[in-house]
């Protein structure tokens, strides 16, 4: 049973060592996320699930211990989803950062797993996965990392697109409301059109929450280098 969800974005900069002297214009979305964390924790959970985008080998399950590294960055940075001894595959990039996150808050309140979703996964495999996280046993909380359109602005990785607000603006009212439905509704194509990295992620939280009678709160939603991120919490 899904008891509680944090949403928050996967860009390698919300690592202040990766964003030198940008770090102080993610502060707003660190101090969201650790408040979403916060959220999950209160929820007292027997288990947390990390749920980020992938692609290759970085998709599917991975245990506690499994780690990440931020070298492709340009930073000699270690990470290691939950208190585990550091083992098995290696985490993509998304998983990695939600590793950081949870290290920084000093996650203690329940184990760790994480799952990597491919991007491309249809909506209706998405939700199936969420389904069954949900039908597992004991309390889950899900942590979910993506991000929204990167063709919000011209100074985005993305070429600039006039219909990445609007996308951005249901997703992040989707996740703001707790709305399972909305969620399902994202359209996949048009996701992939505007280099949305989350919509498969966000769709796997749907499924998860489709029976949970969660509300939801929106503490985030920015889009700084022209990248729409959202910081949401269901509880």
């Amino acid at each position: 049973m899904l008891v509680a969800a944090a949403v928050c974005p996967c860009p390698p900069l919300l690592v202040p060592e990766l964003a030198a002297g940008a770090a102080d214009e993610l502060d707003g979305a660190r101090a969201a996320c650790a408040d979403a964390l916060g959220v999950l924790a209160a929820a007292r959970p027997d288990r947390l699930v990390v749920v980020g985008p992938a692609d290759g080998p970085g998709r599917g399950p991975f245990a506690a211990g499994a780690r990440g590294s931020f070298r492709g960055f340009g930073v000699d940075l270690e990470v290691t989803l939950g208190r585990a001894e550091p083992t098995g595959r290696t985490l993509p990039p998304s998983l990695a950062v939600a590793a950081w996150l949870l290290t920084r808050g000093g996650w203690a309140a329940a184990p760790v797993e994480a799952l990597g979703v491919g991007e491309p996964l249809e909506p209706a495999r998405c939700a199936a996965a969420g389904r069954e996280l949900a039908a597992g046993e004991g309390r889950l909380a899900l942590l979910v990392m993506g991000d929204g359109s990167a063709c919000r602005s011209a100074r985005a990785p993305g070429a600039f697109d006039e219909r990445a607000a609007a996308f951005d603006d249901a997703a992040a009212r989707a996740l703001g409301d707790a709305d399972t439905e909305a969620l399902a509704g994202l359209d996949a194509t048009l996701a992939e059109e505007l280099m949305a990295a989350g919509r498969s992620s966000w769709q796997v939280l749907g499924g998860a929450g489709e029976d949970a009678g969660l509300g939801g709160r929106l503490l985030y939603h920015e889009a700084p280098y022209g990248v729409g991120y959202f910081v949401a919490s269901w509880s």
